[in-house]
Protein backbone atom coordinates (compact mmCIF):
# COMPACT_ATOMS: atom_id res chain seq x y z
CA UNK A 1 0.00 0.00 0.00
CA UNK A 2 2.93 2.56 0.73
CA UNK A 3 4.30 2.08 -2.09
CA UNK A 4 1.12 2.71 -4.60
CA UNK A 5 0.77 5.72 -2.45
CA UNK A 6 4.44 6.81 -3.25
CA UNK A 7 3.92 6.10 -6.85
CA UNK A 8 0.67 7.87 -6.97
CA UNK A 9 1.84 10.81 -4.78
CA UNK A 10 5.04 10.97 -7.32
CA UNK A 11 2.92 11.15 -10.02
CA UNK A 12 0.67 14.14 -8.29
CA UNK A 13 3.69 15.93 -7.13
CA UNK A 14 4.25 15.96 -11.16
CA UNK A 15 1.22 16.79 -12.06
CA UNK A 16 0.79 19.76 -9.94
CA UNK A 17 4.47 21.22 -10.32
CA UNK A 18 4.10 21.19 -14.10
CA UNK A 19 4.88 25.23 -15.63
CA UNK A 20 1.22 26.71 -16.98
CA UNK A 21 1.30 28.39 -19.77
CA UNK A 22 0.38 31.91 -20.47
CA UNK A 23 3.15 33.14 -17.78
CA UNK A 24 5.13 36.56 -17.45
CA UNK A 25 7.93 37.67 -16.13
CA UNK A 26 7.86 41.55 -15.65
CA UNK A 27 10.19 41.92 -13.33
CA UNK A 28 12.80 39.69 -13.13
CA UNK A 29 16.28 39.89 -12.31
CA UNK A 30 19.57 38.78 -14.18
CA UNK A 31 21.43 36.28 -12.71
CA UNK A 32 24.73 38.44 -12.25
CA UNK A 33 22.81 41.14 -10.78
CA UNK A 34 20.79 38.64 -8.44
CA UNK A 35 23.66 37.38 -7.05
CA UNK A 36 25.84 40.59 -6.53
CA UNK A 37 22.60 41.26 -4.29
CA UNK A 38 21.66 38.74 -2.29
CA UNK A 39 23.82 38.35 1.49
CA UNK A 40 23.66 35.23 3.60
CA UNK A 41 20.36 34.50 4.93
CA UNK A 42 18.99 36.29 2.46
CA UNK A 43 15.36 34.94 1.95
CA UNK A 44 14.38 34.97 -1.83
CA UNK A 45 10.51 34.85 -2.27
CA UNK A 46 9.62 33.42 -5.76
CA UNK A 47 6.41 33.95 -7.90
CA UNK A 48 6.19 30.35 -9.07
CA UNK A 49 3.96 29.02 -12.53
CA UNK A 50 2.65 26.20 -11.51
CA UNK A 51 -0.35 24.77 -10.40
CA UNK A 52 0.71 24.18 -7.02
CA UNK A 53 1.92 27.77 -7.00
CA UNK A 54 -1.51 28.84 -7.87
CA UNK A 55 -3.14 27.56 -5.42
CA UNK A 56 -0.70 28.68 -2.42
CA UNK A 57 -1.43 32.00 -4.28
CA UNK A 58 -4.91 32.09 -4.19
CA UNK A 59 -4.60 30.23 -0.30
CA UNK A 60 -2.12 32.78 1.40
CA UNK A 61 -3.88 35.99 -1.13
CA UNK A 62 -0.20 36.59 -2.25
CA UNK A 63 1.88 37.46 -5.43
CA UNK A 64 4.73 34.82 -3.75
CA UNK A 65 4.34 30.95 -3.78
CA UNK A 66 7.48 29.83 -3.01
CA UNK A 67 10.81 31.15 -0.96
CA UNK A 68 14.24 30.21 -1.34
CA UNK A 69 17.62 30.71 1.06
CA UNK A 70 20.70 32.31 -0.09
CA UNK A 71 23.34 30.33 1.80
CA UNK A 72 26.21 31.97 0.23
CA UNK A 73 29.44 29.94 -0.23
CA UNK A 74 32.06 29.39 -3.34
CA UNK A 75 30.39 27.02 -5.43
CA UNK A 76 27.80 29.44 -7.43
CA UNK A 77 25.90 26.21 -8.35
CA UNK A 78 24.97 25.41 -4.01
CA UNK A 79 24.33 28.73 -3.44
CA UNK A 80 20.74 28.99 -3.10
CA UNK A 81 18.85 26.19 -0.97
CA UNK A 82 15.03 25.15 -1.49
CA UNK A 83 12.42 22.82 -0.47
CA UNK A 84 11.24 21.48 -4.27
CA UNK A 85 8.06 19.25 -3.46
CA UNK A 86 9.68 15.93 -5.78
CA UNK A 87 13.38 16.46 -5.10
CA UNK A 88 13.02 17.70 -1.37
CA UNK A 89 15.80 20.18 0.07
CA UNK A 90 18.25 20.87 -2.33
CA UNK A 91 20.77 23.40 -3.21
CA UNK A 92 20.75 25.27 -6.43
CA UNK A 93 22.31 27.95 -8.52
CA UNK A 94 20.95 31.78 -8.33
CA UNK A 95 20.44 31.48 -12.12
CA UNK A 96 17.31 28.64 -11.40
CA UNK A 97 15.10 31.25 -10.74
CA UNK A 98 16.53 33.81 -13.38
CA UNK A 99 12.93 33.55 -15.19
CA UNK A 100 10.71 34.38 -12.46
CA UNK A 101 9.84 37.26 -10.64
CA UNK A 102 11.57 37.52 -7.58
CA UNK A 103 12.03 39.62 -4.34
CA UNK A 104 14.94 39.88 -1.80
CA UNK A 105 13.92 39.72 2.10
CA UNK A 106 16.91 40.95 4.37
CA UNK A 107 16.61 40.15 8.07
CA UNK A 108 18.40 42.90 10.09
CA UNK A 109 20.51 42.22 12.45
CA UNK A 110 21.94 39.38 12.79
CA UNK A 111 25.34 38.47 14.53
CA UNK A 112 27.29 36.43 12.79
CA UNK A 113 27.04 33.39 15.45
CA UNK A 114 23.20 33.14 14.53
CA UNK A 115 23.44 33.85 11.06
CA UNK A 116 26.25 30.65 10.59
CA UNK A 117 24.20 28.36 12.62
CA UNK A 118 20.94 29.87 10.49
CA UNK A 119 22.83 28.29 7.38
CA UNK A 120 24.15 25.52 9.23
CA UNK A 121 20.38 24.63 9.92
CA UNK A 122 19.69 25.04 6.29
CA UNK A 123 22.48 23.46 5.10
CA UNK A 124 22.15 19.95 7.16
CA UNK A 125 18.86 19.92 6.09
CA UNK A 126 19.64 19.13 2.33
CA UNK A 127 18.16 15.71 1.47
CA UNK A 128 14.86 16.06 3.63
CA UNK A 129 11.95 15.13 1.46
CA UNK A 130 8.38 15.83 1.64
CA UNK A 131 6.11 12.61 2.41
CA UNK A 132 4.57 11.89 -0.84
CA UNK A 133 2.43 8.78 0.49
CA UNK A 134 0.28 11.26 2.06
CA UNK A 135 -2.24 12.16 -0.67
CA UNK A 136 -4.14 14.33 1.23
CA UNK A 137 -1.52 16.96 1.48
CA UNK A 138 -1.14 16.93 -2.48
CA UNK A 139 -4.91 17.32 -3.11
CA UNK A 140 -5.46 20.58 -1.41
CA UNK A 141 -3.15 21.44 -4.26
CA UNK A 142 -4.55 20.28 -7.18
CA UNK A 143 -7.18 23.03 -7.98
CA UNK A 144 -6.19 26.41 -8.44
CA UNK A 145 -8.57 27.88 -6.75
CA UNK A 146 -9.74 25.79 -3.71
CA UNK A 147 -12.95 26.28 -3.07
CA UNK A 148 -12.02 27.59 0.23
CA UNK A 149 -13.22 30.03 2.96
CA UNK A 150 -10.95 32.90 3.59
CA UNK A 151 -10.43 32.35 7.28
CA UNK A 152 -9.70 28.70 6.75
CA UNK A 153 -7.27 29.46 3.73
CA UNK A 154 -4.32 30.01 5.54
CA UNK A 155 -5.14 26.77 8.06
CA UNK A 156 -4.97 24.82 4.77
CA UNK A 157 -1.64 25.35 4.18
CA UNK A 158 -0.51 23.54 7.56
CA UNK A 159 1.10 20.19 7.11
CA UNK A 160 0.02 17.21 8.50
CA UNK A 161 1.13 14.11 8.20
CA UNK A 162 3.56 14.22 10.69
CA UNK A 163 7.02 12.82 8.93
CA UNK A 164 9.74 14.58 9.86
CA UNK A 165 11.69 14.19 7.47
CA UNK A 166 9.64 16.11 5.43
CA UNK A 167 10.01 19.90 4.23
CA UNK A 168 8.13 22.52 2.74
CA UNK A 169 9.78 25.87 1.48
CA UNK A 170 8.93 28.60 3.90
CA UNK A 171 8.30 26.04 6.88
CA UNK A 172 12.09 25.28 6.51
CA UNK A 173 13.01 28.66 6.20
CA UNK A 174 10.84 30.07 9.19
CA UNK A 175 12.00 26.99 11.92
CA UNK A 176 15.59 27.99 10.56
CA UNK A 177 15.59 31.36 11.81
CA UNK A 178 13.20 30.79 14.45
CA UNK A 179 16.42 28.42 16.22
CA UNK A 180 17.98 31.79 16.74
CA UNK A 181 14.83 33.47 17.78
CA UNK A 182 14.71 36.19 14.89
CA UNK A 183 11.27 37.04 14.63
CA UNK A 184 8.94 37.01 11.41
CA UNK A 185 5.40 37.27 12.36
CA UNK A 186 5.51 36.86 16.14
CA UNK A 187 2.19 36.78 17.87
CA UNK A 188 2.44 39.82 19.97
CA UNK A 189 0.49 40.31 23.46
CA UNK A 190 0.82 43.21 25.83
CA UNK A 191 1.84 42.90 29.46
CA UNK A 192 1.14 45.66 31.74
CA UNK A 193 4.55 45.99 34.62
CA UNK A 194 4.51 48.66 37.24
CA UNK A 195 1.99 50.76 34.81
CA UNK A 196 4.49 49.97 32.12
CA UNK A 197 2.76 48.38 28.69
CA UNK A 198 5.50 45.55 27.33
CA UNK A 199 5.13 43.61 24.17
CA UNK A 200 5.63 40.29 24.48
CA UNK A 201 6.98 37.55 21.72
CA UNK A 202 5.54 34.61 21.00
CA UNK A 203 6.86 31.80 18.67
CA UNK A 204 4.00 31.20 15.75
CA UNK A 205 4.44 27.39 14.74
CA UNK A 206 6.83 27.12 11.45
CA UNK A 207 4.03 25.09 10.15
CA UNK A 208 1.51 27.94 9.38
CA UNK A 209 4.55 30.13 7.68
CA UNK A 210 3.35 31.55 3.82
CA UNK A 211 5.99 32.82 1.40
CA UNK A 212 4.35 36.21 2.34
CA UNK A 213 4.91 36.42 6.04
CA UNK A 214 8.78 37.33 5.64
CA UNK A 215 7.35 40.16 2.69
CA UNK A 216 4.99 41.47 5.72
CA UNK A 217 7.42 40.92 8.57
CA UNK A 218 8.54 44.46 9.93
CA UNK A 219 12.00 42.64 10.50
CA UNK A 220 12.70 42.10 7.71
CA UNK A 221 14.08 44.87 4.81
CA UNK A 222 12.79 44.65 1.30
CA UNK A 223 15.73 44.59 -1.59
CA UNK A 224 15.11 45.47 -5.08
CA UNK A 225 18.37 44.87 -7.16
CA UNK A 226 17.85 47.39 -9.92
CA UNK A 227 18.04 50.66 -7.29
CA UNK A 228 20.74 49.07 -4.99
CA UNK A 229 23.27 50.00 -7.55
CA UNK A 230 22.75 53.97 -8.54
CA UNK A 231 19.78 53.71 -10.52
CA UNK A 232 19.01 56.62 -12.50
CA UNK A 233 15.67 56.68 -14.93
CA UNK A 234 17.26 59.25 -16.91
CA UNK A 235 19.54 57.26 -18.51
CA UNK A 236 16.93 54.76 -19.65
CA UNK A 237 15.83 54.67 -23.35
CA UNK A 238 12.94 55.16 -24.11
CA UNK A 239 11.46 54.14 -27.86
CA UNK A 240 10.25 57.29 -29.61
CA UNK A 241 7.75 55.26 -31.15
CA UNK A 242 3.89 55.93 -30.55
CA UNK A 243 2.66 52.80 -28.21
CA UNK A 244 0.12 50.50 -30.57
CA UNK A 245 -2.03 48.02 -28.78
CA UNK A 246 0.55 45.07 -29.41
CA UNK A 247 3.00 47.01 -27.65
CA UNK A 248 1.28 47.11 -24.28
CA UNK A 249 2.05 44.96 -21.84
CA UNK A 250 -0.49 42.86 -20.63
CA UNK A 251 -1.68 42.74 -17.32
CA UNK A 252 -0.24 39.55 -15.15
CA UNK A 253 -2.79 36.86 -14.41
CA UNK A 254 -3.70 37.62 -10.63
CA UNK A 255 -6.87 35.68 -10.39
CA UNK A 256 -5.08 33.13 -8.29
CA UNK A 257 -4.45 35.84 -5.91
CA UNK A 258 -7.41 37.60 -5.46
Amino acid sequence: MNRLLGTVGRALSRFIEKPLKGYQSFSTTTPERLRRTLRPCDVLLVEGNSRVASAIKYLTNSTWSHVAFYAGGDDPDTQMIEADLQEGVRAVPVSHFAHLNTRICRPIGLTPEDEAQIIAFMRGSIGKTYDLKNIFDLLRYLLPNPPVPARFRRKMLELGSGDPTRAICSTLIAEAFQSVRYPILPVLTEDCDAGQVREILSIRHHSLFAPRDFDLSPYFRIVKPTIEYGFDYRTLTWSDRPPGPDALPSEPDRSAAT
